[in-house]
């Protein structure tokens, strides 16, 4: 992860769900929505699952969507303190080399499954968003041969292969910030080069002006960080409402 995956702003309000476990006793999740049917996983970026602004994410999703959220804890605990993001003199506080490690790709992608399957053996449709952090989680969960999700969707994704986009085998959709030093212009044109070859239906939406992270630390004051964390949530939501209802 790059050095903007950990700025941002931190947003008011109350989240208005329950944490439970999930999917067994070793794993916690934050649960919001109450449709018996439908299930979006929400795979959250460096801040975890405790981060207010993806809490507050997940209940607008369940709300606007009609769907069961559920964001599992996926760093086994650990947190990097919401309030670093404005005093950024407390980054060096940090061991961020060590968090990477405990938090790999390859030591969190058998949890992240995990999820998916007790999810999938429960609603009728399944899917999952991802931003910063959770951006190759979803990529995973949409390879080809799983049978995990419905959909996905990949809001300003950080850890993302070129073999993760080779292997999407769902609709996805992908929430691009011009300014993106972890999504970078490769891996943007690769994306739309192989999705439309792959013939998987796809959504690219491109956010010019704003820089990663924007989706879900944007600042609310700032009128083009604003709009497009408004734009990007309904274009989440159409998304999902689209692929996950219909029967």
């Amino acid at each position: 992860m790059q050095s903007c995956c950990f700025r941002g702003f931190q947003w008011n309000g109350t989240p208005k769900g329950k944490t439970e476990p999930f999917p067994t006793s070793t794993n916690q999740a934050y649960v919001t929505g109450v449709n018996k049917d439908t299930a979006i996983m929400l795979v959250h970026d460096a801040f975890g699952w405790s981060f207010g602004n993806n809490r507050l994410l997940a209940d607008h999703l369940a709300e606007e969507v009609n769907a069961t959220v559920y964001l599992p804890d996926l760093f086994g605990g650990e947190v990097l303190p919401s309030d670093s993001l404005s005093d950024r003199s407390r980054w060096g506080d940090f061991d961020m080399d060590g968090f990477q490690k405990r938090n790999s790709r390859a030591i969190r992608e058998p949890e992240l499954f995990e999820c998916a399957k007790h999810l999938r053996s429960q609603y009728k449709k399944v899917g999952a968003i991802g931003y910063c952090y959770g951006g190759w989680a979803v990529f995973r969960l949409a390879a080809k041969g799983h049978n995990l999700v419905d959909c996905v969707v990949a809001g300003h994704p950080s850890w993302v292969t070129r073999n993760d986009i080779d292997g999407v085998d769902v609709p996805t959709q992908i929430l691009a910030p011009e300014i993106d030093h972890a999504y970078t212009d490769e891996l943007k044109e690769h994306t739309w080069e192989t999705l439309q070859k792959h013939s998987v239906p796809f959504d690219y939406q491109h956010f010019p002006g704003v820089e990663h992270a924007c989706l879900v630390r944007g600042d609310p004051k700032r009128p083009g960080e604003r709009d497009a964390m408004i734009r990007g949530k309904n274009a989440a939501v159409g998304w999902f409402k689209q692929y996950l209802h219909r029967y």
